[in-house]
Order: C-alpha cells, then structure tokens, then sequence
C-alpha cells in the first residue's frame, strides 16, 4: 500500500540560522523524529543521498543556495521529487508563498514556529488526512 518505513521517519532542516536549526531539532527529536540538519542548500543536498529523509524542511533565506533554488534542485531529481518540502520564512507574503509554490514546495511554515505547528507540519505531510463528510 505504502512504503513501510523502519524506525523513526528523518526529517531535514535546513536552515543558516543555529538557533532555528537547533530549536526544530529539539522539537522534532522530543516528538520522535529523527533529524538532520544541514546551513545551507550545498549542505542539504550533499546529505539528503546518504540520510534520505521523509519530510525537509528549507529555510528561504540562505547564502550561496536560497530556499526556492534548493527546493527546485529537489524537485527536479527523479528519486527525491515526491519527498515532501516545507518552506520555512520569516515572511509570510501572498508573493512569497506563491514562489514556493512555483519552487515545488509542498507547504509553507512562518517563522517563528511553536514545537505543536513544526510537529503538525510534518505529521500532516507525512500522513495526509482524507477530506471529512
């Protein structure tokens, strides 16, 4: 029916910031996620092959590769493209959602983010309720 994943799902965060990347660890691993984390795009894109996570999240602020160019690199490879991204921003714009959007993102999460919207976004991402009746 699905892929049946052994052990915890890996979730990515990608993100400049130690604080943010260190915060959504913490938040992910207490909610038992498995988590790697990556500063940039490059840095993303070297460990997604080896660590092949569930869920990424990317930060759209980033030197070198910012948040939309990673996000289109991911998209754009045949074994990565169904792995679900979610936008990371401290914008929360029409303009810039719908940049993700055309990026190949999958969802958009403004920051400052709570432990429960990190969490929920994954959760939903992972295993995508039906419509209610």
């Amino acid at each position: 029916m699905g892929e049946a994943q052994a052990g915890p799902i890996k979730v990515l965060v990608i993100d400049d910031s130690n604080t943010i990347r260190r915060s959504a660890e913490l938040f992910l691993r207490q909610a038992g996620f498995e988590v790697i984390l990556a500063e940039d795009g490059f840095d993303a894109l070297a460990k997604i092959s080896d660590h092949q996570p569930r869920v990424i999240f990317v930060d759209i602020m980033m030197p070198r590769l910012d948040g939309y160019q990673t996000c289109a690199l991911i998209k754009q490879n045949p074994q990565l493209k169904s792995t679900p991204v979610i936008m990371l921003s401290s914008k929360d714009g029409v303009f810039d959602r719908a940049r993700g959007r055309l990026a190949g993102s999958d969802r958009y999460l403004t920051k400052p983010f709570t432990k429960e919207g990190l969490i929920q976004a994954v959760q939903e991402t992972v295993n995508p309720s039906p419509p209610s009746t």
